[in-house]
């Protein structure tokens, strides 16, 4: 799934596109680039994950 978010990004814009651009200007690959990209969704990802999870035992406590 990382795999497609990360696509999408760099194909219609935005933040991901630009971290991406900024990647292959500091000489990465595309392949490279977009792994860095991935590893960055999945850093929010996990993030997000973890502020739910708080969320939800602060709520049961």
């Amino acid at each position: 799934m990382l795999h497609v978010i990360a696509v999408c990004q760099i194909r219609d814009g935005g933040r991901g596109q630009g971290y991406y651009l900024r990647k292959i200007a500091e000489g990465k690959t595309p392949a490279e680039a977009r792994r860095a990209l991935k590893r960055r969704l999945s850093n929010v990802v996990y993030w997000i994950m973890k502020r739910d999870q708080r969320n939800h035992l602060a709520q049961a406590a």
